[in-house]
């Protein structure tokens, strides 16, 4: 048998070396490549969040004037922000400054107390479980106490999960809200202030902007879609060379399906308590009562994409659908 001459072996596998270093190269950097970190910050009464190392957002759960917990400064992947400044600036729209800070859940009544107007107090206890970040997601847990109109009694406990996800069409928040309470029942009232609720920046309104309103049917706008239920609504439009906006996106396994109040000047909420106040029927009063759990769950889509581009929103929403029963 002949040999091959050590030489020409070195060569060979000097040349297998050479060819397959590119390769080996790209899949180490593949292997390596990580989504963007979620992290928190603890400071007084708030949470700071970033992605990636820029900014997100806050939560807030202790404020002397805005007397619930909600999100503000809420920014798209792209860093430009999507809900209103708060307070508003120069040139924002002035009206219902501290009831519509950024994105929140909250209702307009529950055993006759008032939270979205602020008349009644949502004071948060403790975080359940601590801020815990990572890469391309974070969670935390929080429990607040609903407490009556003159502050003396606890109407109710709520606890929240909050889970941040960075996903192929943008930012996803998840929450998932459990209220209950060992005092007695409470009720949920009929309005058109109950529910999940966010406030679109300015430049993303129908009135004062270039956006537009958009649910899974296609109606537009809030002449279309006030009312309306829908598996999901969008609120965006473009800002400078992007399109960014906010979708709503409530867990089908809520108590029933979301109606929207939506409005041009900025406001979209997903209502699934108001069916007298949306025109959808005779009035409502849903009643939990003592010792017994009710659950909420919503998805937030916080996203961006160039000028020309719009976010595959009903992927969006299957991805969410899949995102909640694991996390």
């Amino acid at each position: 048998m002949k040999q091959v001459p050590h030489k020409q072996i070195m060569g060979l596998l000097l040349l297998v070396s050479l060819l397959a270093g590119p390769a080996v190269c790209l899949a180490q950097k593949k292997k390596k490549a990580q989504p963007p970190v979620v992290a928190f910050a603890q400071k007084p009464g708030k949470l700071t969040i970033t992605i990636g190392g820029q900014p997100f957002a806050t939560y807030v759960y202790e404020d002397a004037v805005i007397t619930r917990p909600h999100f503000s400064s809420v920014s798209t992947p792209c860093g430009i922000q999507a809900t209103r400044n708060n307070p508003p600036q120069e040139g924002d729209p002035k009206d219902h400054a501290t009831f519509h800070p950024g994105i929140w859940l909250s209702f307009g009544d529950i055993n006759g107390h008032d939270y979205w107007r602020l008349k009644a107090k949502v004071e948060h206890e403790q975080f359940v479980e601590q801020p815990e970040g990572g890469p391309g997601q974070g969670t935390f847990t929080v429990r607040n106490y609903y407490l009556s109109t003159d502050g003396k009694e606890r109407v109710l406990a709520e606890r929240v999960k909050y889970t941040l996800l960075v996903r192929p069409e943008g930012t996803l928040l998840l929450i998932q809200s459990t209220y209950s309470s060992e005092a007695g029942d409470f009720s949920f009232g009929d309005q058109e202030e109950m529910g999940l609720g966010v406030r679109v920046s300015t430049p993303l309104t129908v009135q004062y902007g270039q956006g537009h309103i958009t649910n899974a049917e296609g109606l537009k706008d809030g002449k279309g879609t006030w009312g309306q239920a829908s598996r999901w609504i969008d609120y965006g439009g473009p800002v400078g060379d992007k399109y960014l906006g906010v979708a709503l996106m409530p867990a089908p396994t809520n108590f029933r399906p979301s109606w929207y109040h939506a409005r041009d000047y900025g406001l979209v909420a997903a209502n699934a308590f108001g069916r007298e106040a949306m025109k959808q029927g005779e009035k409502s009063t849903v009643t939990v009562k003592k010792g017994e759990e009710f659950k909420l769950g919503y998805g937030v889509l916080l996203y961006c994409t160039p000028p020309n581009g719009k976010p595959d929103l009903e992927k969006a929403y299957q991805d969410y659908l899949r995102m909640s029963t694991t996390h």
